[in-house]
């Protein structure tokens, strides 16, 4: 039961923080209407934040191989929604590149550590993994309509509004599982380093 609770809280925070990722691309026609962005300076946003949240990731998960970082995972959430909420608000394109690169790097942040915490909550179960990655596919595809619904009225002053309602949603989640047994749980790397026993410098002198 409470490792149900564990992946459906994990499930949550995942489509929370895709959410923010997904809601890059969907910002970019409000970006071309208020700031006459041109084709070049719109895909440079989605670029910004793609990119440096796929090179940052692979670095995360080194990270988190080495030690356990719970209190990583409400965090990154913060970080994303912080440049996102941001992006809307700079006024040059170079600070709103900054602002989306900043929530990349939160997003990336957010994967290796909570897919470490749901692989140990689920027990090896594929079904459970399989909805922790379902939370994310669903935020991430409703991003486009949570962004229109907010920002179309206002436009993009607006985006920090509708990231404190993400926030309020991840709040409870994040700090639930970050403080779970398993968010706590050393990786199974370190683990096994520790429990590999040490040879004797002595060995094989006479």
């Amino acid at each position: 039961m409470a490792a149900n609770r564990t992946i459906l809280l994990l499930s949550v925070g995942h489509g929370c923080v895709d959410v923010y990722q997904g809601a890059v691309a969907a910002l970019v026609p409000f970006f071309v209407a208020e700031r006459a962005y041109g084709y070049a300076a719109a895909s440079g946003i989605v670029l910004a934040a793609s990119l440096l949240s796929s090179v940052a990731q692979p670095l995360f998960g080194a990270l988190t191989d080495r030690r356990a970082l719970p209190w990583l995972l409400p965090v990154s959430t913060v970080v994303g929604g912080l440049g996102v909420a941001a992006s809307g608000l700079g006024g040059s394109y170079g600070l709103t590149l900054v602002c989306v690169a900043v929530s990349g790097v939160g997003v990336a942040a957010y994967h290796p550590e909570s897919a470490r915490v749901a692989r140990i909550a689920s027990r090896g179960s594929h079904t459970s993994m399989g909805w922790f990655s379902l939370g994310g596919n669903l935020g991430f595809a409703a991003a486009p309509l949570m962004v229109t619904a907010a920002v179309s009225g206002g436009g993009l002053r607006w985006t920090p509004c509708w990231c404190c309602r993400r926030w309020r949603a991840v709040s409870c989640a994040c700090p639930s599982y970050a403080c779970s047994p398993a968010g706590r749980r050393r990786p199974l790397r370190a683990r096994r380093r520790r429990a590999c026993p040490k040879w004797p410098t002595t060995y094989g002198r006479s």
